[in-house]
């Protein structure tokens, strides 16, 4: 026995130290790949949303030099169609390659890339409007929904609740904070394009980009193993049953609210601009800019609120700070700037961006405050599916936005009354763009007590 044991320290003595380098070395891999999926994942913000969030630029091109069949006023819901059809799409494609597909999250991914450039390529050779609408509008939006829900799920997967590199919320906030950064460098991007060249070799020139961008994003993000598993066609099953509680519908009708205003600014604010405030074209695309570029912090910020850690702010309470902030912006800024008021256009352009561009940062702490609920209930709750859903309300509140606001520049006044922009055209879409930020908050209404506002887990 005495021998038995002997041998056996003898072995665990020289077994110990492999094995603590073959985890350490395990440890560094997995990081590496964690690492790529978080760089992988900011760059293909470029290709996905470049030209949905820069799509004022060319709204107000269409305005100046319109040379196509059908009427131009058509263009104006190209860019929330466009943003609509990405977001309705990716319930339906976060269910599919959240298990049952996901060894084909690369290919599929791929393939989005090439039916983004295809589109883009071939909106160049448009003669009618309705070609426009078609490959801009849908053909591209669906390619690059294509691209951005399965390696969205990778990147999920990669930084779990208690991954001790940083939450998924927060490496959500990140990817959202580079999105931004997309969002302030392409407008004028554009418009160096558009200045230089039409709008039809622009789009062959931003589907260069986006195939090369792409390629790159799509190489660093490899699918986590454990995804693997059972990814087959009889893969396991979806759990639906968070579709029976309250606070799903609280977040989901949050979210289509607060969608229905917040693309608006990104469409019409450039034109209004140049129409009402008479600034120069350069000027209107440094708006849409200072919509974008403070985004890059609050994503990253509001990730951070929500990851709960180190700030002890419930998810309701986070969503209301955005969606209420930005609404106000929209009220005592944008209806209030006067004729030529520049100043209170760029402050209502960075407090809009700042509040608003963080609101899907806050879904990082709504799936946690929902997966701990599931977990409560002992049921299952598949993140990826619930994410998707939450990007589909955002869908439809940015289609919703896009066909009421055609109405309701119709509705406001032809004749200016009085200086300010409520008693301009766009009056009545400045407080349809108000009302629905605010309503994005409204789920701090649900919370049991009042007094327990600021921590309701």
């Amino acid at each position: 026995m005495a021998d038995a044991d002997t041998i056996s320290l003898h072995d665990l003595q020289h077994s110990f130290p492999n094995t603590i380098h073959e985890a350490t070395t395990r440890q560094r891999d997995l990081d590496k790949k964690r690492l790529l999926a978080l760089i992988g994942s900011a760059l293909s913000q470029l290709p996905i949303w470049g030209f949905a969030m820069s799509y004022g630029v060319l709204q107000e091109h269409y305005s100046d030099h319109w040379t196509l069949s059908g009427p131009r006023s058509l263009t104006g819901i190209i860019g929330t169609t466009s943003n609509g059809v990405m977001y309705l799409s990716m319930p339906f494609l976060f269910a599919l390659f959240t298990k049952r597909w996901a060894r084909y999250r690369q290919t599929a991914a791929t393939c989005g890339a090439l039916l983004a450039c295809a589109s883009f390529v071939l909106s160049s050779l448009s003669t009618h409007v309705w070609h426009l609408i078609a490959t801009q509008g849908v053909l591209a939006a669906l390619g690059c929904a294509l691209v951005y829900s399965p390696l969205t799920l990778s990147l999920g997967e990669w930084f779990g609740v208690e991954n001790r590199i940083c939450n998924r919320a927060v490496a959500f906030g990140l990817c959202l904070s580079t999105k931004n950064i997309v969002g302030s460098v392409c407008p004028f991007m554009f418009r160096g394009l558009l200045d230089k060249y039409d709008f039809r070799t622009t789009m062959v020139a931003w589907a260069g980009i986006c195939s090369g961008t792409a390629v790159v994003a799509i190489c660093m993000i490899r699918t986590p193993d454990s995804s693997l598993v059972n990814a087959s066609p009889r893969g396991r099953k979806i759990p639906w049953e968070f579709l029976r509680h309250r606070t799903f519908w609280i977040y989901s009708i949050a979210t289509l609210l607060q969608s229905a205003g917040y693309g608006i600014p990104q469409t019409y604010l450039s034109e209004y601009a140049r129409n009402v405030s008479a600034l120069s074209p350069t000027f209107s695309t440094l708006l849409l800019t200072l919509i974008n570029i403070p985004g890059i912090c609050s994503s990253t910020f509001f990730g951070f609120l929500s990851d709960n850690k180190h700030f002890h702010l419930s998810a309701p309470t986070v969503t209301a700070i955005s969606a209420i902030s930005s609404a106000l912006a929209a009220f005592l800024f944008w209806g209030l700037a006067a004729h030529g008021d520049i100043a209170l256009l760029v402050l209502f352009a960075i407090t809009f961006g700042f509040f608003a561009s963080a609101y899907s940062a806050t879904w990082g702490g709504v799936m946690n405050d929902m997966e701990s609920d599931a977990a409560r209930r002992n049921e299952a709750l598949d993140s990826g599916v619930l994410y998707g859903l939450l990007n589909g309300a955002r869908g439809i509140g940015y289609v919703s936005g896009g066909l009421i606001s055609v109405p309701l520049i119709k509705a406001g006044s032809t004749v200016p009354v009085g200086s300010l922009g409520y008693g301009t055209t766009y009056g009545p879409l400045i407080i349809f763009t108000g009302l629905s930020l605010a309503f994005g908050g409204w789920g701090l209404a649900f919370s049991p007590k009042w007094k327990s506002v600021l921590h309701l887990r």
